[in-house]
């Protein structure tokens, strides 16, 4: 039988639609306040002039990767939670969130020490100019040094949503987010008797914020909702509980740093055109994601509401969350479409009054989003593969947008039309392969009987 409080009402019963709205909504907030990081960074670094701006845009891909650890370890946390607490299995739960913290933290200690040593011929090969490199520097030295406050939180706050409770990470995120918003002016430009840090104190907001949430995150996973053991000197359980997490997380980190690092081919080919049009770009991809921010949402809460359905063996509810997806995506996709079409000048004006920055800004805003509801599919149908314990198709669809589609499109749209080329690659990519993720998803959902006991044995 599946744990259930008042707090966290139960996810294997009542209408797919609902749950999944009320699990989605507080993650709306929560990732917007998140993604607020970016823009509010932007907005205040484009006051720094074209060169920080540029700078930190070159910045933007390897940001991303670390990231990408983060959302893999915790899609890896989120299915085996979720599953396991879909079955009813409670001492399991506390073991799986105490080892994934853990490994989340030796992941993140790992990839400073890495980051730390390769910043000058990292960038160098991503086609950042000599005499911007000490810049991306004081970016990216605090970025290294605080990628534990990045990795961890997620981890946790991805146990939370696997349990139901998505109200309170979102309450966390939010939090954190506003935090920041006030920390960003007093250290970039030395308000109240702050040092004037410039490019550097947008970095160190941003870290000195996120470690707000690493200790928030592990106040309520310990002391409130009770969701951590005592660290296992036991191999056998260490071993147990890594396996089941990065069956998932390793794919899913996979599945999400391919599209960073794709970014970062794509820099280096807009670097070609100019730091202008890296500035256009950077702004338009820290624009991007406020305008997905529903289907960034919908696809946190996806797997871990598909997970626990089919760690019960409620195969019908998977069924029939296939459908909903589908309609709210292509809803919600044109949608978006259609306001970014009108609005993008406006918002862009808002980062940066260069024209030549602007050009490039509008012409990826009022392309891509016309093919959102494809690419939102996509996250849905990654992240529902991913709640089922079966990453492959995750990894494999991701792979194939990118590589397969978008790389190969974006370098002959480059030859031939520019930069309009390359975001007609983004956009043909993203339709191409949202088909593909429904069909997939629909075939192995219709066919494939969920039963608890096997869950249960995984």
């Amino acid at each position: 039988m599946a744990l259930s409080t008042n707090k966290h009402p139960s996810l294997l019963e009542g209408p797919v639609a609902d749950h999944l709205r009320r699990l989605a909504l507080p993650m709306v907030w929560g990732i917007l306040a998140t993604m607020s990081f970016n823009v509010v960074d932007t907005y205040y670094v484009a006051q720094l002039g074209k060169g920080p701006l540029a700078a930190m845009s070159f910045t933007f891909p390897i940001v991303m990767i670390i990231n990408s650890l983060a959302i893999g370890l915790g899609a890896g946390t989120s299915s085996a939670v979720a599953r396991a607490y879909g079955a009813g299995d409670l001492a399991r739960v506390r073991r799986l969130v105490t080892d994934a913290s853990l490994l989340a933290l030796v992941g993140a200690l790992l990839i400073s020490v890495a980051g730390l040593v390769t910043i000058r011929p990292l960038f160098r090969l991503l086609g950042a100019p000599e005499q911007m490199l000490p810049l991306i520097a004081d970016y990216m030295v605090p970025w290294y040094l605080g990628a534990m406050f990045a990795v961890v939180p997620m981890v946790a706050l991805s146990a939370l949503r696997a349990i139901g409770n998505s109200a309170l990470t979102g309450r966390i995120m939010v939090a954190v987010a506003l935090f920041n918003l006030v920390l960003d002016p007093l250290l970039i430009f030395g308000l109240l008797g702050f040092p004037r840090l410039e490019l550097q104190g947008a970095a160190l907001s941003t870290v000195i914020a996120r470690g707000v949430s690493f200790f928030a995150a592990l106040f309520f996973l310990v002391w409130r909702e009770h969701l951590m053991a005592p660290p296992s000197l036991r191999w056998s359980s260490l071993r147990s509980s890594c396996s089941a997490i990065l069956k998932v997380g390793l794919p899913a980190v996979a599945t999400n740093a391919i599209i960073p690092m794709a970014g970062g081919v794509v820099v280096a080919m807009v670097a070609a055109h100019g730091a202008d049009a890296v500035a256009g770009l950077g702004v338009a991809l820290r624009i991007e994601p406020l305008a997905l921010i529903v289907f960034y949402a919908l696809s946190s809460v996806v797997g871990p509401f598909i997970g626990q359905n089919a760690g019960a063996g409620k195969t019908e509810r998977m069924r029939e969350t296939v459908a909903v997806l589908v309609r709210f995506c292509i809803g919600c996709g044109l949608a978006l479409a259609l306001l970014l079409f009108v609005g993008s000048g406006f918002l862009v004006r808002l980062f940066s009054d260069s024209q030549a920055v602007l050009a490039v800004a509008v012409a990826y805003l009022t392309l891509v989003p016309f093919s959102y509801a494809g690419y939102g599919f996509v996250m849905s149908a990654n992240a529902a593969f991913n709640g089922l314990g079966k990453p492959l198709p995750a990894t494999l669809i991701s792979f194939l947008r990118v590589l397969g589609v978008y790389l190969p499109l974006a370098w002959i749209g480059n030859q031939l039309w520019g930069i309009s080329g390359l975001f007609a690659a983004t956009a043909a990519a993203n339709l191409l392969l949202g088909g593909f993720a429904w069909w997939w998803l629909r075939r192995t959902v219709g066919g494939y009987p969920v039963r608890s006991a096997e869950w249960q044995a995984q």
